[in-house]
């Protein structure tokens, strides 16, 4: 039989990448493809992690190409994450590619629980990711991380990120005791946590978690504003009371021209340990209505869970601590999911231009 590049592109039209949601065609150029004798390469790049899917999506394209009467394929599948476009004119942080805000717009719905787990999902699909905690009146990553170090400082002017289960990480946490409270106003927030963004020598991120303060006040504007975010998550349970506030802050991030990533909610079932049996404690369904009335992308729903909760205060979340368990699962699919929505927006194109200056003549 003889092959055509018209036959192929036929074959990766009809190939649907799961996670992304696309077909293969639109992610691989005409470039990437070789045809020679007879014999077809593929080289197919992925714009998001994914260590633990490319098999399978290898598999299939090749399957296809065979029941196509391509009877010798060859297929390769790899990532690259790129920089993606951000608010016009704001600065952006060197060694890091993407920004990422996890937000609620309440606290108590499991923001930085979620936030964590995500930040180890991405990381064990093959990305190096960071994770910077900006809640400066609770900060809770050093225990969800189970690290207590302070950032080391060569210069005296910028910190090295203290490394939790290979997550690159910074929070107010590490430089003060943990029943010292921060009795500061809005003002020295804002500038604490711009030195923590910008004094922290993050080192070749695919993305930093940004695991936003709770509200919608003062400094969450501002750092939804300031801070070059690519996009933002909205963290809720099903309650009513929980969904008012989400609302705000999907609202807010709007209204500062972030585009909002996804919806997760979180605590959406409990499964009794001992008998099994499953209750919406919370409500049911409350995160995917919110998510369809202002046509956002629904990324997923966790459980209320023991397990979640003794991980987490242990500093063992359970992406690390029990990878193989359903919640872990869910984990790991709502974080393919965002960095393939991370993938789709357009490209940081910044370094293709050079500086242009005009003068009066």
């Amino acid at each position: 039989m003889s092959v055509a590049l018209v036959d192929v592109r036929a074959v990766l039209n009809q190939v649907i990448d799961p996670v992304a949601g696309v077909t293969l065609g639109s992610a691989v150029k005409d470039s990437q493809i070789q045809i020679v004798d007879g014999r077809v390469s593929i080289q197919v790049v992925l714009g998001y992690p994914a260590a633990s899917r490319a098999e399978a999506l290898r598999q299939a394209l090749v399957q296809a190409l065979k029941d196509a009467g391509v009877a010798q394929a060859e297929v390769s599948i790899s990532t690259k994450v790129v920089a993606h476009a951000v608010r016009p004119g704001v600065a952006l942080v060197p060694g890091v590619r993407n920004i990422i805000a996890v937000a609620s717009g309440k606290g108590g719905v499991g923001k930085s629980t979620t936030a964590v787990n995500l930040a180890l999902a991405l990381q064990a699909e093959g990305a190096r990711v960071g994770l910077l905690d900006a809640d400066i009146y609770g900060p809770s990553v050093p225990t969800l991380l189970g690290v207590s170090q302070r950032p080391d400082s060569a210069d005296g002017k910028t910190m090295s990120p203290v490394i939790g289960h290979g997550i690159q990480t910074n929070s107010i946490g590490f430089m003060i005791s943990e029943d010292n409270p921060a009795i500061w106003r809005g003002p020295m927030v804002t500038q604490a946590l711009e030195q923590l963004l910008r004094s922290t020598n993050w080192d070749d991120l695919d993305y930093l978690i940004v695991d936003m303060p709770p509200g919608t006040g003062d400094i969450a504007l501002t750092l939804s504003q300031r801070v070059p975010v690519v996009g933002a998550v909205i963290v809720t349970t099903p309650q009513d009371l929980a969904l008012l506030d989400a609302r705000k802050g999907l609202r807010m991030f709007e209204k500062v021209n972030v585009p909002v990533l996804g919806v997760v909610e979180n605590m959406a079932i409990h499964v009794c340990s001992q008998c099994g049996h499953a209750e919406h404690i919370f409500g049911e369904g409350g995160g995917q209505r919110m998510a369809t009335q202002y046509k956002v992308p629904w990324l997923g729903a966790l459980p209320l869970s023991m397990a979640i909760r003794v991980g987490a205060d242990a500093g063992q979340p359970t992406v690390l601590s029990a990878p193989d368990s359903e919640a872990a699962k869910l984990y790991s699919a709502i974080a393919a999911k965002l960095a393939a929505k991370v993938a789709a927006l357009p490209k940081d194109l910044s370094d293709k231009f050079g500086v242009i200056s005009v003068k009066r003549t």
